[in-house]
Order: C-alpha cells, then sequence, then structure tokens
C-alpha cells in the first residue's frame, strides 16, 4: 500500500443526504417552447441535496427557534453558500436543490447568499425575520446579472405543513421562472384547474386526494385551456405536504443560460409510513458504499424506503418499526435486479446505519453485503466530538489512520471494521496509511475535517484504492457524515 504523492481533499461533512426531513423530487419537462403542443409527460427524478456544512447553526435564544430550509431557484446563478448571521450553514448549493429544515434562532436574522466558495462575491444580503415554531422556505428566484427579467432576490414563503389528514395531500406550487408569463395548473384526468393565474413569485395551496396525477402547467386563460408547455407524473401520499417549485427558463436558448424549465417537488413533511402506529420505533440510516454498484433503491417490507441512491450517500435516519425487518436492495428502477435480500434486527429507540458495502458481479474482491452498525449518538461533552471511522474500501487493506501532528486515532481498522474516538472538538487533517506496528505506514491520502464540539460523527473510508485495477472508476475516498444535528 503505496503513494508517490498523497491526495489532501478537504472534506464537506454530510447531513441528511439523500432523505430526512425533505425529500426532493424533481420533474423533468418536455418542450419548453411557449407556444408549443402538449408534450410528453415526464416522470420526477430525485431533487439533488445540498450539503450541510459542520459549522454549528445559531445558538437557540430564550426567543425560541424557527425552522427554515432554502431552496436554489435561480436559473442563471452559479452554486451558493447561505450564511445566517455571518456563519455558514450550506455549501455549494446548486440549482434545484431543497435543502432540510434547519433550526434558526427565532427573530431578525442576516442572511446573505455568496458564490459557492468565494464569499467576497455576495449576491443577497439582509434582514429575514423569523417566528418561533413557524416554517420557513426561503427561495432564491430571480437572475444575476445585466438584463435579468426578474432580479435575484430571496422569496420568503411561511409553510403549512400542518396534517391536511390520512387521505389528502396538500400541494403548493410557487412561480419561479423568470421568463414565464402567469400560468394555469391542471389536472390532465379530469382538466380540473388546481391553481389559476399563478404569477411569477406568487404561490399558493390547495388540498387533493392522495393518488398519481399527471399535472399540466398551461399559459393562463380564462378558461384555463392555454397550450400545455410541459407535463409533470407526481404521486402524493395521503397525510403528506408538498411544494412544487415551477423555475428554469421556459426559452432557455434566449435566456443567459441553458437551464431549461422544470418542476422541483419537494415533501415538505416525512411520511413516517413505516413508523405508523409505533410507539418507539428504531431509527435506520443507508449509505450507499459499494463502488461498482448502480444508483440503488431500498425496501423495508415490500415498501420503497429510499429511491435512486448514489455511490457515497448517506440517508437521513428514518423510523423503522423496531423487530425483525425484511430489507431488499435492488439496482434503481429495476426491482426485479436485486442484489441482496435478508432480515436486519433492530431494536426500539436505537439509531443504526446499514452500509452496502462490497461489490457487485463475479470476481468481487469482497461481497456485496449490508454492513448493519449500531450507532452511539449520545452527546459528548461541549469540547469534544466523537468519530468513527469505517473501513469500506474492498481492495484496500487493514489502514491506521493519524492525524497530521502524528497522533493515532485507529490502529489497524480492516475491511469492515468500524470503532470510535472521541477528540477536541477542531480542524483535522486525517492521514489513511497502510496498518504498521509503529503507525507509519505510507501515507495513501489525506483529508481535512473540521469537527463540531458536542457532535458525533462517522467517516466512511470507500471507494477502489487502486481504481485502474478494478472493474469500476471509482476513487478512494472518505465520506464524512454528521450523525447528530448542529
Amino acid at each position: 500500500m503505496s503513494s508517490d504523492t498523497p491526495r489532501t481533499t478537504r472534506r464537506r461533512v454530510l447531513l441528511g443526504i439523500g432523505t430526512g426531513a425533505t425529500v426532493g423530487l424533481a420533474g423533468c419537462s418536455g418542450n419548453s417552447d411557449q407556444g408549443g403542443t402538449e408534450t410528453a409527460t415526464s416522470t420526477p427524478t430525485e431533487t439533488p441535496m445540498p450539503t450541510e456544512t459542520a459549522t454549528e447553526t445559531p445558538e437557540e435564544t430564550p426567543m425560541g427557534s424557527a425552522m427554515v430550509r432554502v431552496a436554489h431557484l435561480s436559473p442563471n446563478a452559479p452554486n451558493v453558500d447561505v450564511y445566517v448571521d455571518e456563519s455558514a450553514v450550506l455549501e455549494d448549493v446548486p440549482f434545484g436543490a431543497v435543502s432540510e429544515y434547519l433550526d434558526v434562532p427565532a427573530g431578525e436574522r442576516q442572511v446573505e447568499i455568496t458564490a459557492a466558495g468565494d464569499p467576497d462575491t455576495s449576491v443577497f444580503s439582509g434582514p429575514v425575520t423569523v417566528e418561533d415554531g413557524t416554517a420557513y422556505t426561503v427561495a432564491a428566484i430571480g437572475e444575476i446579472g445585466d438584463g435579468a427579467d426578474q432580479m435575484f432576490e430571496p422569496l420568503i414563503l411561511q409553510d403549512d405543513n400542518s396534517d391536511p389528514g390520512g387521505d389528502t395531500a396538500r400541494v403548493r406550487v410557487v412561480h419561479a421562472s423568470p421568463d414565464a408569463p402567469a400560468v394555469d395548473v391542471t389536472v390532465a384526468s379530469s382538466g380540473d384547474a388546481l391553481y389559476d393565474g399563478v404569477a411569477y413569485g406568487q404561490s399558493g395551496y390547495v388540498e387533493v386526494p392522495a393518488g398519481e396525477y399527471t399535472l399540466q402547467i398551461r399559459g393562463d386563460t380564462d378558461g384555463n385551456d392555454g397550450d400545455v408547455v410541459a407535463s409533470f407524473d407526481l404521486d402524493l401520499a395521503g397525510g403528506q405536504v408538498y411544494t412544487a417549485f415551477a423555475a428554469g427558463y421556459l426559452s432557455p436558448d434566449d435566456e443567459p443560460a441553458d437551464t431549461p424549465f422544470d418542476l422541483v417537488v419537494a415533501q415538505d413533511t416525512e411520511s413516517g409510513t413505516m413508523s405508523d402506529g409505533m410507539d418507539d420505533p428504531a431509527m435506520v440510516r443507508v449509505a450507499h458504499l459499494s463502488p461498482n454498484a448502480p444508483n440503488v433503491d431500498v425496501y423495508v417490507d415490500g415498501s420503497a424506503a429510499l429511491e435512486d441512491v448514489p455511490f457515497g450517500a448517506v440517508s437521513g435516519y428514518l423510523d423503522v418499526p423496531a423487530g425483525t425487518r425484511t430489507v431488499e436492495i435492488t439496482a434503481a428502477g429495476d426491482p426485479d435486479a436485486s442484489v441482496f435480500a435478508g432480515d436486519v434486527g433492530v431494536e426500539s429507540g436505537q439509531p443504526y446505519t446499514i452500509a452496502a458495502i462490497g461489490e457487485i458481479g463475479d470476481g468481487a474482491d469482497q461481497m456485496f453485503e449490508p454492513l448493519v452498525l449500531q450507532d452511539d449518538n449520545s452527546a459528548p461533552d461541549s469540547g469534544m466530538a466523537r468519530l468513527r471511522v469505517v473501513h469500506a474500501s474492498p481492495d484496500a487493506p487493514a489502514v491506521d489512520v493519524t492525524v497530521a501532528a502524528g497522533d493515532v486515532l485507529f490502529d489497524g481498522v480492516a475491511y469492515g471494521g468500524s470503532g470510535y474516538v472521541e477528540v477536541p472538538a477542531g480542524d483535522y487533517t486525517t492521514q489513511i496509511r497502510g496498518d504498521t506496528d509503529s503507525n507509519d505506514g505510507d501515507v495513501v491520502a489525506e483529508y481535512e475535517v473540521s469537527l463540531s464540539g458536542g457532535q458525533v460523527y462517522t467517516a466512511f473510508a470507500a471507494g477502489y484504492l487502486s481504481p485502474d485495477d478494478e472493474p469500476a472508476d471509482t476513487p478512494f475516498d472518505l465520506v464524512v457524515a454528521q450523525d447528530t444535528m448542529a
């Protein structure tokens, strides 16, 4: 195990990637020509989730806290960083991403949005007031630069996430397409108008029976019979709340960025379908760490719990009934292509990580399997952080993990092995080395990790150490997940 030049990589901390408090689904539109005829219906795809930083959110004040999430809907803006009261709360947020809800102290907060990685390039800075116990979406809409059809600004939406009832779904549409006129939204099967004359920057809720819908976006007319410019399929679960953001350019060829019109659909409430009626469920999350496996779907007791999970993703925790659960992992979108099916036991009130590790196919160095880990998310002291390393690289031997200063964090961690240590909060350069008795093996990779006090993290060593010799070009990486909420 050797390397001429170790790689040093800044690790962003993942918090709730995949699903968690917010599950994002983005529809793909068809013809975006405003005057076009009805398009072929497209199936929604998963919304990218932004990566949260390890920066602590502002401490809660006696006035309480609000729940705030951010949606990036500016079609010609770069990826952005978001600051609240000068602390970074979200980094490298791409267009179409909708974050999870963050706890933010109630009152007037100073919000700044900058180009990702460039704090001096501010596209918005100003006060935003949020009330105790209230949920908000801060949607970055409009355009940057001269000649904008609509100026870049944050649209502050107060979210109604109250329970609509077991057989009913609540849906909100937000018009955030800067070159689109007012629109009507109708249901293909019935022609019923769900929304009438929604102008840019406007939004509104409706409640509908749970079920599958094809929504049609039309130019606004008195009879709600304008040309259909895009259609989107949605599956709305009972008792849940959704927001559909109409974003991108209706005519991208005439605009400053090739960002076509799309419907970004976020589920605003947690489904909870697996834990209904359970007094004390287990908390389970999934990590996809198989370097040659495709994106996967995860089923629990025959119900889809996660869909289209890519390599390196770590989901948020899902409530799952305690006991023996049947878990199946399949290729995304192909329930017949099962790569694992078996029973997993989970206990009430306990958090678990199910890590999909190993490889698929013949000649695997390590067979594909779920590694079931019981997580210790109890709070360390405020000045300390708890860190776990999980070895999931199928072609790597046992490793030592040291800090650049020379201290040994982990000694001789073999494939499939894991363990916790507690360290003072702070910034670390961690070194991955071949295992030796004296912990001085060659450094094959270095990663910078920022650990906040009172928090728990898991670092998954994944990918191939020598991808040129393996069935997929998935290089070795350190995927760091924050296991507790800041």
